[in-house]
């Protein structure tokens, strides 16, 4: 009846303005058929109400009543600010860190690995934490994902091998994964989609500060990465404190006022407990569709940083047997749980179907892939081969963000004006073309600094124009307050699955093509080789940029980084062709798109 009556709105206004209205009747019509489809396969009964899944959305609906004021809506971004300034310098000295760990441990090449599995494991949880956010509430995942990250970050901190900092590193991004989902709740909870790209630019703005006072922490901790990573234990969860004052004013608020809060964990009277936390756990939140997922991508693309390096094991059962497992059983088998069986799927395809949804989730998956194609490397690069500081280093690697958020931010006031996102986000993508091939030209050496600033700049300028922009799009796209979560969620787990691709890939190519070509250069001691491989960061203290071994490494990485940006360059062609299909519907002054027609339908009567 929703939709009926939403045709009948476009159609009355299709007199004055046709072009709109035929892309809202498009857009409207495939959009919010799939959404209907969705809600009617998640009601567990007809009769049960409120149902179980919408609980969260609900709930945030009626706590947003109560923090409408301006400046009440300050202080909820302000907390966000906070929380992401926590995080944002944390992930900036961490990415230090994890480089300084894992050369001390003799294992810099396995970095690509433990980046590799912490993106993999972060694309199942961030599609658990939207369907737990909306069923359980924003406050429930929040706390937990707390309690995770700062166990995570111990774990890391205390680590005295590679296997225990990548388990340590597991928990930390399922954590921080569940922060960012939350955080992007509450974007979407609290901003128009009109305002969108600079609410969602305004919450990452602590990435502006970050990029400068990160490289003098990493320089005053210097060598004692455990303790750079470990004091964050404490540090986070003292950030995270304004934003939970605020929700529980908001509920007291709700309470106060008498307002219908559904509870979550209620249990129907024709279930017993068993049947109930079956529901949710198995069928509801998808556990087997989730760890599929995390099998498909895990053995796929993990055995891919592992099987090269000095001694190479691609034909060795380790390499070979996930590899099988993950072409030949894991994906036939999760296509079939997700196409037969799920009755909740995780990829529902009449979701993914429409090009509102697709085209973005394309966009993302690219834009990941190719930008992490040069970062993985990028610092351990600038201190070897362009011989900066660890502080210079840390500052440079951050400019990207520095840029891209100020970019996104200061635009956002326009896309608010303007209301369109698809022309702004094929200029991004022509930007990013400029930036990697800037990468391509200054791989290495003393006078590839200007040139690789340069080249991050212009790549975090575009990234202002890309990455904002295609999530107001896509959540746009999900039509219903109740969707966009949904919509976000698969938006932020594919960037994760194109990040652990960048990462697979850059490691493969790393971890095969570097020994050789560093044993080319130093073929006087094959010992001295693996070693400047292996740990680059000590190396670098005993050969100084004048000796030769030195240069010869420099030479070597150069090599290397530019096959990497060449691959990155060629990454970016599906993203623009997925642009073209792009949904370009003006974004309206409403939280969702069936908001804003409920109220002309209102007008109109």
């Amino acid at each position: 009846m929703e939709a009926k009556g939403n045709s009948e709105i476009v159609s009355a206004q299709s007199n004055d303005q046709s072009p709109i209205s035929n892309e809202k009747i498009e857009s409207k019509g495939s959009v919010s058929t799939y959404s209907n489809s969705i809600h009617s396969g998640f009601d567990s009964s007809e009769n049960e109400t409120p149902a179980l899944e919408k609980a969260g959305v609900h709930n945030a609906e009626i706590y947003c009543k109560y923090y409408s004021h301006p400046f009440k809506r300050v202080l909820i971004f302000f907390s966000l600010f906070l929380i992401a300034f926590a995080y944002g310098l944390d992930n900036s000295v961490r990415s230090t860190y994890q480089t300084l760990a894992t050369s001390s441990y003799s294992q810099h090449s396995l970095l690509s690995t433990v980046t590799c599995i912490k993106k993999v494991v972060s694309a199942a949880a961030q599609i658990w934490f939207a369907r737990s956010a909306d069923m359980f509430g924003r406050t429930t995942i929040l706390l937990i994902s707390i309690v995770l990250y700062v166990v995570g970050t111990i774990i890391e901190s205390q680590a005295y091998d590679v296997s225990r900092y990548a388990a340590g590193a597991i928990i930390f991004a399922i954590g921080h994964s569940g922060i960012v989902m939350v955080s992007e709740l509450y974007v979407a909870d609290f901003s128009n989609l009109n305002w969108r790209v600079t609410a969602a630019a305004a919450q990452v703005l602590p990435n502006v500060i970050t990029t400068w006072i990160s490289g003098n922490i990493t320089g005053s901790i210097d060598e004692r990465w455990s303790w750079g990573i470990g004091m964050w234990a404490f540090i986070f969860p003292l950030s995270c404190i304004p934003l939970l004052i605020c929700i529980m004013h908001m509920k007291y608020l709700a309470k106060k006022n008498n307002e219908d809060i559904w509870i979550a964990f209620r249990k129907p009277k024709n279930m017993s407990w068993s049947e109930f936390c079956i529901d949710i756990f198995f069928w509801k939140l998808d556990i087997v569709g989730l760890v599929l997922l995390v099998a498909i991508f895990g053995m796929i693309l993990i055995p891919f940083t592992l099987a090269g390096g000095v001694n190479e094991k691609w034909k060795s059962a380790s390499i070979i047997v996930p590899e099988v497992l993950g072409w030949v059983l894991a994906i036939p088998l999760y296509a079939i749980w997700e196409l037969k069986f799920s009755r909740y799927p995780i990829t529902p395809w009449n979701v993914v179907k429409d090009r509102g949804i697709w085209a973005p989730l394309v966009i993302s998956l690219f834009q990941e892939f190719a930008y992490y194609m040069q970062s993985t490397y990028m610092i351990t690069v600038l201190y070897v081969a362009v011989n900066q500081t660890k502080a210079a280093t840390a500052r440079i690697n951050k400019l990207f963000s520095f840029v891209g958020v100020l970019t996104a931010f200061i635009f956002g006031f326009v896309v608010a004006k303007i209301r369109r996102t698809k022309e702004i986000i094929v200029f991004g993508i022509g930007v990013w073309f400029i930036g990697f091939g800037l990468l391509e030209k200054y791989t290495g050496g003393l006078e590839a600094r200007v040139g690789i600033i340069a080249a991050i700049c212009v790549l975090g300028f575009g990234n202002g124009f890309i990455k904002f922009p295609v999530r107001a799009s896509i959540q746009a796209s999900a039509y219903t307050h109740e969707m966009m979560g949904v919509a976000t969620s698969l938006f932020l787990s594919v960037a994760s699955i194109g990040s652990a691709f960048g990462s697979a890939v850059a490691g493969s190519i790393w971890s095969n093509i570097l020994p050789g070509e560093i044993n080319k250069r130093i073929t006087t001691n094959s010992t001295l080789a693996a070693y400047a491989y292996s740990s680059p960061t000590k190396f670098i203290k005993q050969y100084t940029w004048e000796t030769t071994e030195r240069q010869g490494v420099v030479q070597a990485y150069k090599y290397v980084e530019k096959i990497l940006n060449i691959v990155a360059l060629c990454l970016l062609v599906p993203m623009l062709i997925a642009s073209i299909f792009l949904r370009n519907r003006r974004l309206e002054d409403a939280i969702s798109f069936d908001k804003y027609d409920k109220e002309q339908q209102k007008l109109e009567k």
